[in-house]
């Protein structure tokens, strides 16, 4: 599955657009990261707890998305965009989606 944030695929031509796919997930973290989160929130800096919960919400919310895309029949998914938002409090959801088309290759 061919997935970029452009609205074109060097090589292929749109053939046709399928619609909007996503991938939705939504996060907290667990009771260790938690914790050991809320110890470094206090010294600062990165908190690498955290962005561990962020990076695996956002590899769910994409396969999610591709999987989505793979059932309407697509080659590919253009224009993918994330966007997370406070769900409530230690509670995320992130949001996986773009445009699924049809593609035809340049002779």
């Amino acid at each position: 599955m061919i997935v970029t944030t452009g609205f074109e695929v060097p090589g292929h031509e749109i053939d046709s657009v399928l619609g909007i796919v996503r991938g939705i997930v939504v996060r907290s973290p667990g009771i260790a990261q938690g914790i050991m989160g809320g110890l470094r929130q206090i010294i600062g800096g990165n908190i690498k707890e955290y962005v561990q919960v962020c990076e695996h919400a956002r590899e769910d919310a994409f396969e999610i998305m591709v999987t989505h895309a793979q059932q309407v029949g697509a080659d590919a998914i253009i224009g993918m965009r994330y966007d997370a938002t406070d769900f409530f409090q230690a509670t995320t959801e992130v949001l996986a989606y773009g445009t699924a088309v049809k593609l035809v290759k340049i002779q």
